[in-house]
């Protein structure tokens, strides 16, 4: 029996490289009540006919062009295609189990706001790291989501439950209603302005038990691992929308502790600005990270925003953040390149 049709989402850019690994481990589901919608967001290699020819040999895959526009509007033009009454998202350069969609699927009760999790590999030339949700596995109702998941989900150091809107199976009324929040122009953490709310409104939260059947490809040359000069704008932009995300979701006291848990949240945010220049910017890496550290509202965030940070890499970053100054920028600086020399 499968009695919910499951719609699989694909942007896809540029992937050619990846996508026939990607789109395989898709068609190829022991689950059969599925449609894949493949969006090619304006590549300019063959990811656009590659498209086209999974839809000619499959029923199921459905082949969506059009003008580049980024990863959100990729996704957000997917979801409009679909039909499915659950929603499941792949990266184009990722692939899954091939009995993932089945083995989740077992656990969906067919209600309009509810979300089933599972863990991923992260798939590096060396082999693959496994990363498991802090959330002990089980199911979660209403009232265990609002006492126990939503209270963790910002300002921790490891997530609580993963943001990424990948490897999970969402009510596709918790995807409609919430991807309002979600901003093409954000290009960094951008699974947090539709998982977030998601999982706030989510009233049955089903978490797998340490079943990593999504496999994260790790590319060195990707977006994410490169240099990106305009991150610490990207990340001011997205604070900006996820203290609107928790206006709009709380009220009175809970919604004052949950603004707090964003500031926390901002921290380990601005770490990741701090550890891109320190990486990627050869040349420019310690006036950058002095002015953004030395600002008044770094400066202010920092003293009033108390984090725990346990990770090794974290704590330099941290110290950083607390005390700018040319030694322990250098001192950053070489770390990173030490560090991103063995990866």
């Amino acid at each position: 029996m499968e009695p919910y049709k499951i719609s699989i989402i694909v942007p896809v850019y540029n992937a050619e490289n990846y996508l026939k690994k990607c789109v395989d481990s898709l068609v190829n589901q022991t689950y059969r009540n599925l449609e894949i919608v493949l969006v090619d967001d304006g590549s300019g290699d063959s990811s656009g006919r590659l498209c086209d020819e999974y839809a000619k040999e499959d029923s199921r895959v459905l082949a969506v062009h059009k003008q580049n526009g980024g990863l959100v509007s990729a996704w957000k033009r997917g979801v409009s295609e679909s039909s499915g009454q659950f929603l499941c998202f792949a990266d184009s350069d990722d692939w899954v189990d091939l009995t993932m969609i089945e083995e989740m699927a077992a656990h969906l009760t067919g209600q309009e706001r509810e979300i089933v999790a599972s863990d991923y590999v992260i798939e590096r030339q060396e082999g693959g790291e496994f990363v498991w949700q802090q959330l002990s596995p089980g199911e979660y109702l209403e009232q265990d989501v609002r006492e126990k998941v939503i209270p963790n989900l910002l300002g921790r150091e490891r997530r609580y439950v993963t943001i990424s809107r990948c490897m999970k199976l969402i009510g596709r009324k918790l995807v409609e209603e919430n991807q309002k929040y979600s901003d093409p122009s954000v290009v960094m953490g951008e699974d947090m302005m539709l998982m977030l709310p998601s999982l706030i409104d989510c009233k049955r939260l089903f978490v797998m038990d340490h079943k990593a059947y999504y496999h994260y490809r790790y590319v060195r040359e990707s977006m994410v691992h490169k240099y990106d000069m305009g991150m610490y704008e990207n990340i001011r932009k997205l604070v900006k929308i996820t203290k609107g995300i928790v206006e709009d979701k709380f009220a009175g006291e809970v919604k004052e502790m949950r603004l707090k848990q964003v500031d926390q949240e901002t921290v380990f945010w601005m770490m990741l600005v701090l550890k891109n220049e320190a990486r990627g910017n050869r040349k420019g890496y310690r006036r950058n990270i002095l002015a953004i550290c030395r600002s008044e509202e770094i400066r202010s965030l920092v003293r009033s925003t108390p984090v725990t940070v346990e990770e090794t890499s974290n704590k330099l970053l941290y110290l950083v953040m607390r005390h700018p100054g040319h030694f322990t920028v250098s001192l950053l600086r070489a770390a990173m390149i030490w560090y991103y020399r063995k990866r």
